[in-house]
């Protein structure tokens, strides 16, 4: 399978930016990760997806973008990070969780969510993240991230997202794109712009076919005269290591670190977005943390 892919593009006169991703690859090691029911590869990939894109706007490297969404439905709740660059992780808390096609025959992504909110966080590694919260307006993800620009940043945003699941619940094809117009846009630009994504049909079924994000691009773009900004690969990568285990272990009470070496036992931890397993004995977590 081919690695996932970023391409960012801008309108000449700076009136729009378009950010398009292939992320087939990242949607397929996930499911791969963490098993996924076939609603629910759909359901992470989506927002597995744009929070790579809204992660890949960010400014320094040491920034990262996370993205929870908190619903009443059977998947609870999801989370998904994201560097700088649109590398990506993440899980559900019901990756099993499963559900009869909606009334159009489709993966009811939707009922899966349910009802709750949106929850951005931008931490620029000052201690005081930006957070902004919104409502979930349909539980399909792309909607309430729309929802969530307009209400949260009143910045105009279409989102579309798509994953397309084969009969095992693996990823056939995932991907999607955020177009957003920017301070001073040229409005002249929207009936062109809304005319174009009316024909442009699934962005998952483009990308099966073998579209690009910049063949998407054009089509979105279509009539607009435009730059591609730049074109990379992304992963789902995870950030986990032992040590960062050892520190949050050493950081427990004193009442939890007694009843811990009471028992004698060593201890496991496990990465939510990973699955890899880190196993400490007491007298290590002992020795770390009295230095």
């Amino acid at each position: 399978m081919q690695s996932s892919v970023i391409t960012r593009a801008m309108t000449s006169d700076g009136s729009a930016r378009i950010i398009c991703a292939d992320t087939t690859a990242i949607v397929q090691k996930a499911f791969e990760v963490h098993r996924t029911a076939k609603t629910m590869t759909a359901a992470l990939g989506r927002s597995l997806t744009v929070t790579s894109l809204m992660g890949s706007l960010l400014k320094d490297k040491t920034d990262t973008l996370s993205l929870q969404i908190k619903g009443d439905g059977p998947a609870g709740t999801i989370l998904c990070v994201s560097n700088y660059r649109g590398d990506v992780r993440g899980y559900a808390e019901n990756p099993d969780a499963e559900l009869p096609p909606n009334e159009h025959g489709k993966l009811d992504v939707g009922g899966a969510v349910g009802q709750g909110t949106l929850c951005i966080i931008r931490d620029f590694g000052t201690g005081e993240p930006y957070v902004g919260i919104s409502q979930l307006v349909s539980g399909e993800i792309a909607e309430d991230i729309s929802e969530y620009f307009v209400t949260s940043e009143q910045t105009p945003t279409v989102c579309a997202l798509g994953v397309r699941a084969n009969t095992d619940n693996s990823c056939k094809s995932a991907g999607g794109f955020l177009l957003q117009l920017l301070p001073g846009a040229d409005d002249s630009i929207i009936p062109t712009l809304e005319k174009n994504i009316a024909s442009l049909g699934s962005v998952s079924k483009l990308i099966e076919v073998g579209k690009t994000p910049e063949d998407i691009i054009a089509m979105v773009l279509e009539g607009i005269e435009y730059d591609l900004f730049d074109s990379y690969e992304i992963e789902y990568q995870c950030s986990c290591d032992r040590d960062k285990y050892l520190r949050a272990l050493i950081s427990l009470n004193q009442a939890d670190m007694d009843e811990l070496a009471e028992t004698g036992e060593p201890i496991e931890t496990e990465c939510r977005f990973c699955h890899t397993k880190y196993v400490f004995e007491i007298d290590e977590i002992l020795k770390a943390r009295n230095g």
